[in-house]
């Protein structure tokens, strides 16, 4: 059976922190009030000495872990290819990017960092010695719109077969599993002056697989009104959904990775007051790792897409991750 943690990324107070609404103590606060037994924390984000971690800022998480009862667990790396103006970074450059955002996770005391898939495979199974010294499991975040089984997740579990090493896995991130759109989005649709009768149309076609240029070209003709358009985008891009006949095959391929699986991302968008999220089927999924040998957290994630912060929704979040898991 599984062992499922429940922790929170403080990324889900993204919005609080960059208006000057909570400071880090505060993130770690609401983390734990809302129940999470340990955080993830994004260095970009919340190092102030990034992409080192400072004595004086290591001293601040070991006082706020005594005070508040949690600590960080895991840490999120960004492997941003594209930092300079003039190229993209190489290989070797992203890679030594990835081992500082090792030591900082080892510095925090993290077992496992975040990668993107922006690090290639190739630099991914550079980095295995590196992860194995500094005692910290690194996992490939599988992100909407890419799955357990897509070919680009399949080089990535090449690597971490041929490596044999226990430090290289994944991250998978549930928004994958998305089967209805993202209700943040179509809400900001309707208040933009977009219609119901067009929204569904560009839903349909994202269900029957209908190419994006040929969507975009019916709902123009049909009249729809222009906002519409950046919803289609995120349709067919970072929050796209699928018929929930492919939910069995796809947690068929979350299954097969289990064995490889450090931590999970438990993302949401939005939650009702009874603890619902419209999109990502969390019924299924948890039934299905609740009946594995899944051992380690699950970490909630808030994406504001509504700009509105994420404190109540992951208290939300927790709640129903809770009552699902028994």
């Amino acid at each position: 059976m599984s062992e499922i943690k429940l922790g929170a990324t403080l990324f889900c107070y993204g919005t609080e922190y960059a208006q000057y609404k909570y400071d880090f103590e505060e993130c770690v606060k609401q983390a734990a009030l809302a129940g999470a037994t340990g955080y993830e924390i994004v260095g970009t984000q919340m190092l102030p000495s990034y992409p080192n971690v400072s004595d004086e800022f290591l001293g601040l998480v070991q006082s706020l872990k005594e005070k508040y009862g949690i600590g960080p667990v895991g840490y999120g790396a960004n492997n941003d290819r594209g930092m300079r103006w003039d190229r993209d970074l190489t290989d070797d450059e992203m890679l030594a990017d990835a081992i500082l955002d090792l030591k900082a996770a080892n510095k925090l005391g993290c077992k496992v960092m975040r990668v993107q898939y922006m690090l290639s495979p190739a630099a991914f199974e550079r980095l295995a010695p590196y992860a194995e010294m500094y005692d910290v499991k690194a996992g490939i975040e599988i992100h909407n719109p890419e799955t357990p089984t897509s070919p680009k997740m399949l080089e990535y579990l090449e690597v971490i077969r041929r490596t044999g090493s226990k430090y290289l896995g994944f991250v998978p991130d549930f928004g994958c599993f998305a089967v209805a759109p993202n209700k943040p989005q179509w809400d900001k649709a309707l208040a933009a002056g977009v219609s119901e009768e067009h929204l569904k149309l560009a839903a349909q076609m994202r269900y029957d697989g209908t190419p994006i240029e040929q969507a975009q070209e019916t709902l123009a003709k049909a009249g729809a009104h222009p906002a519409i358009m950046g919803v289609l985008q995120g349709m067919y891009g970072f929050v796209q959904f699928r018929p929930k006949d492919q939910l069995p095959a796809l947690l068929d391929g979350l299954k097969a990775i289990l064995p490889y699986s450090f931590e999970m991302h438990g993302k949401f968008h939005y939650l009702s007051e009874d603890c619902v999220e419209p999109s990502i089927p969390y019924d299924d999924i948890f039934a299905m790792l609740k009946d594995s040998d899944y051992n380690g957290y699950i970490i909630c994630e808030y994406e504001d897409e509504l700009g509105c912060g994420g404190t109540e929704f992951t208290k939300r979040m927790l709640t129903m991750e809770k009552r699902i898991l028994g």
